[in-house]
């Protein structure tokens, strides 16, 4: 009989707080009736960490960028893992799977890779050949060796499963469905004026620099940029000028429950991403989700995956731009068309119902299902031996 329950331990780079998909792959686990330990790291910014069902924990580190971060980090979590009694191993992202690959085959756990993006295909190595030849020495060392992986899309896991020629799956990054919208608890609009809603990382080749220009040409609207990242800084020194100062608002990184009720004040949500790398050109982003579940029509770069689920499901536009009239113009139409605007709200409601975390949690759960019941014959073997 089995005296405990499986345990998984979940490790991420990240301070753990805003990863919805992490938060969410551990909720749906929770189903399986198994003990859950997310694992992350204190950053400058982190919040206090939240109640949630599961464990947390995460570690304080000297270094927090750079070399020397993702050295320690895997340190720190390889001994960690070395010395803790668990059942399975999820590892999120390239940047986690040293540590989990090297300790699960010491102690013989099964691993299951969760890949949240194109990793050596991020715009932060572009240009730095050595740090990428170093990421895809790991890549191709380890993931051909991995027996269970899933990414989030399908350009990806062709990639993937081409490359190496393993089978990875596909989870898509959806939020849950939100069935009423929220309260508005701080309001982001002055009257009369429109809101263009961009969150998430402030990070290079995600069109904020372009989105700011194009504010110029705007009138009676407002860009409201909600997050943070290394390019912060550079983003609030554009917008800090006479011409923008009321037309460009930026609101610090929050946790995802408090982010909704600003969402969805928006009249147009927008990730406008340029083609630096692939993983870019392939990305599914989290916050066009959010956008749908808030129930605003979507301008996005006309990429495949971002493409596809805009024109399918008629939610907005897909656009290939980089002049800031041309954007200017495209965004005030968009506003602006009250006809346009109505088919997009209707069309939104079922992309709601469709895009959700409720509908790919079924994918999630039959993919840990089987891995779950064999660690358990396993622990039952054990029992039966000792």
């Amino acid at each position: 009989m089995l005296k405990n329950l499986i345990k998984v331990y979940i490790s991420v780079t990240n301070d753990i707080i805003t990863d919805q998909r992490v938060d969410k792959t551990a909720r749906s686990l929770l189903k399986l009736g198994i003990d859950i330990l997310v694992i992350g790291r204190l950053t400058g910014k982190t919040f206090q960490i939240p109640v949630r069902p599961y464990k947390q924990k995460r570690f304080r580190l000297l270094f927090n960028k750079g070399p020397l971060f993702y050295a320690e980090y895997n340190i720190r979590l390889f001994f960690f893992l070395l010395f803790r009694k668990y059942d399975l191993l999820i590892s999120n992202d390239l940047d986690t799977l040293p540590a989990n690959y090297l300790a699960g085959k010491i102690r013989r756990k099964k691993l299951v890779y969760d890949s949240h993006e194109y990793f050596t295909e991020v715009p932060e190595l572009a240009g730095r050949n050595f740090t990428r030849r170093v990421w895809t020495t790991i890549e191709k060392c380890i993931l051909p060796r991995i027996e269970h992986s899933y990414t989030v899309c399908e350009s990806i896991a062709k990639i993937y499963s081409e490359k190496y020629n393993i089978r990875m799956q596909v989870i898509r990054n959806l939020p849950e469905y939100i069935k009423v919208l929220p309260e508005i608890k701080v309001s982001i609009r002055q009257q009369g004026e429109k809101v263009i809603v961009y969150q998430g990382s402030l990070n290079m080749a995600r069109g904020l620099e372009l989105a700011i220009e194009a504010m110029n040409h705007i009138d009676k609207a407002k860009l409201v940029i909600i997050g943070d990242g290394d390019i912060a800084g550079k983003l609030k020194k554009m917008a800090d000028k006479p011409a923008l100062r009321n037309k460009v608002q930026f609101i610090p990184r929050m946790p995802y429950d408090d982010l909704v009720s600003y969402t969805v004040q928006a009249d147009l949500g927008i990730s406008l991403e340029e083609k630096i790398g692939l993983n870019y050109y392939y990305a599914l982003p989290n916050k066009l989700f959010d956008y749908i579940q808030a129930r605003i029509p979507v301008l996005v770069s006309d990429f495949p995956e971002m493409a596809r689920i805009v024109k399918d499901y008629g939610i907005g536009l897909a656009v290939s731009v980089s002049d800031p009239l041309q954007l200017a113009s495209i965004i005030r139409e968009m506003i602006e068309d009250k006809s346009r605007i109505k088919i997009w709200k209707q069309n939104l409601e079922e992309a709601a119902r469709r895009l959700c975390w409720e509908q790919e949690e079924d994918k999630l759960l039959s993919i840990y299902s089987d891995i779950i019941y064999r660690a358990k014959k396993g622990e039952d073997h054990d029992e039966e031996t000792k």
